[in-house]
């Protein structure tokens, strides 16, 4: 594995964490905490003082302990005294990974690549050995490692290539992702999920009736006529409706309706990275179109239309990470680009819905294909794994007829209790107690920032997005004073650097205190200011 990162002498960093708050006197410096034999600290380089002079190492049974203080770049054979270092750029290098894989086809290589993956024994974000020296170890052709790493590209498995070698994805689709634990005391403000306490609380169960066999409609027809009444409020065409089991199953849903492995698709960037890891799964190219606090740059999307796509998938208000929203000026703009490419699926996800904080500009029906899917999972709850799609009436029909193929439908007991949700006037009164409480909050935290000089993104939403110098030397930073904020590397292919801080239960006065430490850090000899 093959990891970069500035570390505080107060963190580590585990195998199965990411990064943790240790103690600083027995944790002096990341590169001297290492994962075991076969995982080797390569340091890049230092800078800083640290405020202490003594480094301790950890040994590990079987192996003799690292030399206190003392870190080596093995490409170059440079030795770095790290006693007197604050923070240390390390890349960990998976030296297993040659012996991990094995197979005499394209197939069986790939598949070692998985197993060894499924056992732990490779990790998200290792390097995979060069194509011709694993194919001189193997006794196979180049042409056969190189076949095996795009069969694992092509699987969202594996990404890059050339000279910046093939590495195992952040979020490989295989299992369910591990969670990252933090450490006690740490306050997490990594996820975009919404408050609990702005959520129904006593879901109303469906009343008790025949029980609901094969053979009826997939969409029950009390929540097609509650949808398309709201829908229809937002200026969406709701002539054709289906119900998905989530925001990223309908967008996965639509896709797959029209597009092929190899196709291009437009995506925001920065993008949710969630998009970014099912793009890849399913063997699609995305193509970065850049975005401000009013969405997609209308002129970066005639540029990047102009190169060829097939599809465009964007957020209309609460974009995750910017929560950038679409003003009507901007819409205006994007439809005319839009409405030119009759060629062009557009895919508009509308996730947070009546408490994302902007009114709705939408776009859908610009272009001849397109799908608007608006989850419940951010104002009923993420467990109501239920979305409605619109969309044309092919594209509609096609979702219907491969949904019958699978699945066969959503549950009705989660399509009736958010229809019975729907009817109730207090569930209406909780969403305006949600999206005011979200704005006073999301407020709260912009003019903290603002204060300190510091620019960040942010309108509507559940996230802010905060541009910085060093990424990684800010969320170690800020972790090791009881801070938990995404790293924007997650969200971003060609937009500076940042990160990602959600707000959804981050009240003023924690917002003051974070901001203060974001400044504190950012200070610091070693980490890089915006």
């Amino acid at each position: 594995m093959e990891v970069e990162q500035v570390a505080h002498p107060g963190v580590e960093r585990r195998h199965d964490v990411g990064l943790a708050v240790g103690d600083e006197a027995e944790v002096a410096h990341q590169s001297l905490v290492e994962h075991g034999m076969h995982r080797l600290p390569v340091v890049a380089g230092s800078v800083g003082v640290a405020p202490h002079a003594a480094a301790r190492t950890r040994s590990h049974p079987g192996r003799k302990a690292a030399v206190p203080g003392l870190g080596r770049d093995l490409q170059g054979g440079r030795a770095f005294d790290l006693r007197h270092a604050r923070y240390v750029t390390v890349r960990t290098v998976n030296a297993l990974a040659h012996e991990l894989l094995q197979g005499r086809s394209a197939r069986e290589v790939a598949e070692s690549v998985e197993a060894a993956l499924r056992s732990g024994r490779l990790r998200p974000g290792d390097r995979l050995p060069a194509v011709r020296a694993l194919a001189r170890q193997l006794g196979v052709s180049p042409a056969t490692v190189a076949s095996a790493y795009g069969a694992l590209r092509r699987r969202g498995i594996a990404a890059g290539a050339g000279r910046g070698g093939t590495r195992i994805r952040v979020r490989p689709p295989l299992g369910p992702p591990a969670a990252a634990a933090l450490p006690p005391g740490v306050r997490d403000l990594r996820s975009g999920a919404p408050d609990p306490d702005l959520l129904p609380r006593d879901l109303p169960f469906p009343a008790a009736g025949a029980p609901r066999l094969y053979g009826g409609p997939a969409l029950s027809p009390r929540l097609a006529r509650r949808a398309a009444e709201q829908l229809s409020a937002d200026g969406i065409d709701a002539t054709h409706l289906a119900a998905v089991g989530g925001a990223l199953d309908g967008v996965e849903r639509v896709l797959a309706a029209w597009l092929r492995v190899g196709d291009r698709v437009l995506v925001e960037d920065p993008c949710y990275s969630a998009v970014l890891d099912l793009l890849a799964a399913m063997g699609l190219e995305p193509e970065p179109v850049p975005v401000d606090e009013r969405g997609m740059s209308p002129d970066h999307l005639e540029a990047a239309l102009g190169r060829g796509a097939s599809a465009l998938i964007l957020t209309p208000r609460a974009q995750n990470p910017t929560g950038a929203a679409i003003d009507p000026g901007r819409a205006e703009e994007l439809a005319r680009l839009l409405g030119a490419r009759d060629d062009l699926l557009l895919v508009e996800d509308d996730h947070a819905g009546p408490v994302a904080g902007a009114p709705l500009h939408t776009l859908a029906g610009a272009t001849r294909r397109w799908a608007a899917v608006r989850s419940v999972s951010k104002w009923l709850g993420p467990d109501l794994r239920v979305a409605i799609v619109a969309g044309d009436e092919a594209t509609v029909a096609r979702l219907q007829g491969r949904q019958a193929a699978g699945t066969g439908w959503v549950s009705h007991i989660l399509q009736e209790t958010v229809a019975e949700l729907f009817e109730d006037p207090s569930t209406w009164a909780l969403l305006e107690r949600a999206s005011s409480t979200y704005a006073r909050r999301r407020a709260g935290l912009a003019e903290r920032l603002a204060e300190r000089g510091r620019r960040a993104w942010g309108s509507s939403g559940l996230t802010t997005w905060v541009p910085v110098g060093d990424e990684p030397g800010v969320v170690a930073g800020l972790l090791a004073k009881g801070w938990a904020v995404g790293e924007g590397a997650r969200y971003r292919i060609a937009s500076p650097p940042a990160i990602r801080i959600a707000h959804s239960t981050l009240e003023p006065f924690e917002a003051e205190r974070l901001v203060l430490d974001l400044v504190e850090v950012e200070r610091r000899p070693g980490v890089r200011a915006d």
